[in-house]
């Protein structure tokens, strides 16, 4: 098929500063076969009537009113009212590149199915970019840019949400949107690697993304740094671990702490390592913290580095490194 129908899953709630130039940047993209299921998540402005002006003169756009509750039951609903052949996500306060839905479709047709294909992104903002958003633009472009995403997976999220593009029935291998997990665009990326869906590699930027202070994923709890290590312990349990090995934390800081005590709750067990000496000999939720150097004396382990200084982690990795050991099955950085 030449010319597939691609949907385009997309959630809204009190956007309507920034709906016009969303639907029109997906008016103008070069690929015209597309649909738009754009559901209304119980807006208070005049969101919905904005969106029902568009229906009126384009037939593509179809817009419905959320069953549930939330931006996971829109999405689900909007995946359940989709006919196209390929699926992606677009979010309502961000604009597409013209070319975006064409870029994506023409690597996923050129690779095939278990296939996903992403795009570069592009931050941007009426009050400027802050550098954490800058930092994550920057890194997540690296990974994208050859296809090595899931490398970092424990990181951060590796996948941008508003810029991928799927085979429906991959989508559907990963029960996408099911259960209710949040944040949701992790616990999709983590889907998809579970799946092995290979990541296409792109040097394309070919989707914008805004941020101001009201968007969810800076006020919504659901988005706060301990779901982020709840569902990176969940999936690493499921995926990585490897119960013949020693599991060791490294650190024991705010983030060591919350693995650790996530740890115990699962009754994992574990070793706690760090490089603080004010820490080393103490004890935290009953266990006991190790210097680093007793690595040396452990023979098989994996070890969940929780150390967020930059430097530290050079130095980290080059430790396991000098001691042959391998990212993402020896060690993994969680942050």
């Amino acid at each position: 098929m030449q010319n597939p129908l691609i949907s385009i899953l997309t959630p809204f709630k009190n956007t309507n500063k920034f709906l016009y130039d969303c639907i029109e940047s997906i008016q103008n993209q070069t690929y015209t076969n597309w649909e738009l299921l754009i559901i209304d998540d119980s807006s208070t402005d005049n969101s919905y009537q904005i969106v029902h002006e568009f229906t009126k003169h384009d037939k593509r756009i179809k817009l419905f009113k959320n069953p549930g509750e939330g931006i996971i039951e829109a999405l689900r609903f909007a995946l359940k009212k989709s006919s196209g052949i390929y699926i992606t996500r677009m979010d309502s306060d961000d604009i597409m590149t013209p070319n975006k839905l064409e870029a994506l479709l023409n690597n996923l047709q050129k690779h095939g199915k278990k296939h996903l294909a992403t795009g570069l992104v592009s931050y941007f903002s009426e009050d400027g970019i802050n550098d954490g958003y800058r930092n994550y633009e920057t890194w997540l472009n690296q990974l994208t840019r050859t296809g090595n995403n899931y490398s970092e997976i424990y990181k951060e999220c590796v996948i941008p949400s508003p810029c991928w593009m799927v085979h429906k029935n991959d989508l559907f291998a990963a029960d996408a949107f099911n259960p209710n997990d949040y944040p949701e665009d992790y616990d999709l990326a983590f889907r998809f690697y579970k799946q092995q869906l290979k990541v296409i590699p792109c040097n394309q930027v070919l989707h914008h993304w805004r941020d101001y202070s009201t968007r969810t994923s800076r006020t919504h709890e659901h988005y706060a740094q301990n779901y982020f290590l709840e569902i990176k312990l969940k999936y690493f349990l499921e995926l990585d671990f490897d119960t013949s090995k020693q599991l060791v934390i490294w650190g024991a800081g705010f983030k060591g702490k919350t693995i650790a005590k996530l740890l115990i709750e699962r009754q994992v067990d574990f070793i706690w390592i760090c490089n603080n000496p004010k820490k080393i000999g103490k004890h935290i939720y009953g266990q006991e913290l190790y210097s680093y150097t007793y690595l040396t004396e452990l023979k098989q382990t994996q070890c969940i580095i929780t150390v967020a200084n930059k430097q530290s982690q050079k130095t980290i990795r080059s430790f396991f490194e000098n001691k042959n050991k391998i990212a993402t099955t020896d060690y993994f950085f969680f942050c």
